[in-house]
């Protein structure tokens, strides 16, 4: 066989870094991956992605000097911060590989996955995922996760994969359904569940952060729980038809015995105003509570509708 086929039959490796505000981890994520394709595999061609969310810190600038010191490391800058689903979801649709591997910038998801993503691919599997079996982060959030990762798991319409978090090797066939669903709003772990191909699951236990502060908090947290929970399952729905049916039933017994009791005890029955107090501000806390639920479903379908871009680009580099 000659070099040029040999060259011809090289598998691409697309691997995408999606980051904020990491000014202290590209550098060494860049100099992590690269070397891993020198030493370890060196059979594989690889181009090194990193999409920039609009960060605030030096980020931009370093991306800059690596990718001119490597034409294999490209960068794509947003023109504003899209939010932590849009953004790796659209820089998975821009790579070229023959398959890409999703990871964070912060070395949470550990380099050395990359090669077992890329064994079990060449054993057949489509789709290779991680999946977290303990974290070195906080144990109370890590509970917390494991919580509702059961509770969606039991309401879903649609099987759903518990401690993944979007780390894992995608097939270029799956890259291609993944252009062809057009979803303003993805959450790219449904969509694994849902249309993936057969998977192999990758246990790992999440090391710390290298460097640098979470970016997330209670608001990007119950972000991403109510986008699963209104994508997926139709509990909340569920939960104001079956809780108002209730609460309506109770009243009616409630004032059957008022009325009875009133009618046996004329003058002796006292009922007072606070009943009706504490009933108004139980069905007022009840209905406010269910209408910001269906609000979050409305909010939802109205995102999709608009059918805005996934990602506005400003800046892409060696593309």
């Amino acid at each position: 066989m000659s070099d040029s086929q040999a060259m011809e039959e090289r598998k691409k490796v697309s691997i995408l870094i999606p980051c904020y505000n990491e000014e202290e981890n590209v550098g060494p994520m860049s100099e992590a991956i690269v070397n891993l394709f020198e030493t370890e595999l060196p059979q594989y061609d690889y181009e090194l992605v990193f999409i920039d969310n609009d960060s605030h810190d030096k980020t931009r600038e370093l991306l800059r000097e690596i990718c001119a010191g490597n034409p294999n490391i490209k960068a794509i800058f947003n023109a504003k911060n899209f939010g932590q689903f849009n953004s790796p979801y659209y820089g998975i649709l821009q790579t070229t590989g023959d398959c890409t591997i999703s990871m964070v910038c912060d070395f949470q998801d550990p380099i050395d996955l990359i090669p077992k993503y890329l064994a079990e691919w060449e054993n057949g599997y489509k789709i290779v995922i991680g999946i977290k079996t303990s974290s070195k982060e906080s144990k109370i959030m890590y509970l917390l996760r494991s919580i509702y990762y059961k509770l969606i798991k039991r309401f879903s319409d649609v099987e759903q994969i518990e401690h993944f978090t979007g780390s894992g090797l995608y097939d270029r066939s799956f890259v291609e359904v993944l252009r062809e669903l057009k979803d303003p709003k993805p959450f790219m772990r449904g969509i694994v569940a849902e249309l993936g191909f057969k998977r192999k699951e990758i246990p790992y236990e999440q090391p710390q952060r290298r460097a640098g502060k979470t970016h997330n908090n209670f608001y990007t947290l119950y972000d991403a729980a109510m986008l699963s929970i209104t994508s997926y399952t139709k509990i909340g729905l569920r939960l104001a038809t079956f809780l108002g049916g209730a609460v309506g039933f109770i009243s009616i017994l409630v004032a059957i015995f008022y009325l009875v009791m009133k009618l046996i005890m004329w003058n002796d029955f006292q009922a007072g105003t606070a009943p009706i107090l504490i009933g108004m501000c139980f069905l007022g806390a009840i209905q406010l509570f269910f209408i910001g639920f269906i609000g979050e479903y409305i909010l939802s379908i109205n995102e999709r509708v608009m059918n805005r871009p996934l990602v506005v680009e400003e800046e892409r580099i060696n593309f």
